[in-house]
């Protein structure tokens, strides 16, 4: 009964994400909050369910307090993502960063660490693996996030071909810190099925296709949702094989 919980709250998240572009305004921006709020809550119990109170309170401390860590730093210094600013559109703030923000790297590290998992088996090559697959994601979220105005970018260029508002230098940051995290996370893995992991492995591929969708379809994002497709395909791709395999 237990390990079902998962799958109830990736069918509760994909239905709340499927709101996003039916919205706009604050409203729009509750449902981003409230989005982040359940892939949050999703991947801390899969790794509660699955590995223990043990690896979720270690995933909490790594990507929860590393990213809010991180970010207040990158707000006040500009390192490492470059110089940026929240609005208050997401909610309170700690340190200039919303509440929401540090959630979101949690969000979609255990399920791209677990992607990794799959993937490779030898310890340096799956943290590679892993801080791809999670840094990858931002060039989905940093061009959707800045479309709507939650946060900005003082000096944007150079950026990718097509995305003119968010730097190069960002994801570069963004690549740093989460094989940072990802290296952290390799002493937690503990020995599970790969059917335990198979909402992770969902979710991530529900990520990835339905942000190159949405980019493309239904935000006018046609440049992230390439450069997304690519990056995030890297690890996304060869998971739906292994998976289907």
């Amino acid at each position: 009964m237990t390990r079902g919980l998962p799958w109830l709250g990736l069918g509760l998240l994909i239905l709340t994400q499927i709101c996003y572009p039916l919205t706009g305004g604050d409203t729009r921006a509750a449902v981003t909050v409230i989005t982040v709020a359940l892939g949050y809550l999703l991947s801390v119990s899969h790794a509660a369910i699955t590995r223990g109170p043990r690896v979720a309170t270690a995933l909490v401390l790594v990507t929860t307090g590393g990213g809010l860590l991180v970010e207040a730093i990158g707000v006040a210094t500009g390192v490492p993502f470059g110089d940026y600013a929240y609005s208050d559109a997401l909610g309170p703030k700690i340190a200039g960063v919303p509440v929401v923000i540090p959630l979101a790297w949690t969000w979609m590290a255990w399920p791209a660490w677990l992607a990794a998992v799959r993937l490779v088996r030898y310890p340096i090559p799956r943290i590679l693996v892993a801080g791809v697959g999670l840094a990858a994601w931002d060039l989905f979220l940093d061009p959707q996030m800045v479309a709507q105005g939650y946060w900005t970018w003082a000096h944007p260029s150079p950026g990718l071909p097509g995305v003119p508002d968010v730097p190069l230098g960002n994801y570069a940051g963004w690549l740093v810190v989460a094989v940072l995290m990802m290296a952290l996370f390799h002493a937690l893995d503990g020995p599970t099925s790969p059917a335990d992991d198979a909402p992770m492995y969902a979710l991530y591929l529900w990520t990835y296709f339905s942000s190159i969708l949405a980019h493309a379809a239904f935000l006018g994002l046609p440049a992230s949702a390439g450069w997304g497709a690519l990056a995030m395909g890297l690890v996304a791709i060869p998971l739906a094989y292994r998976v289907r395999a």
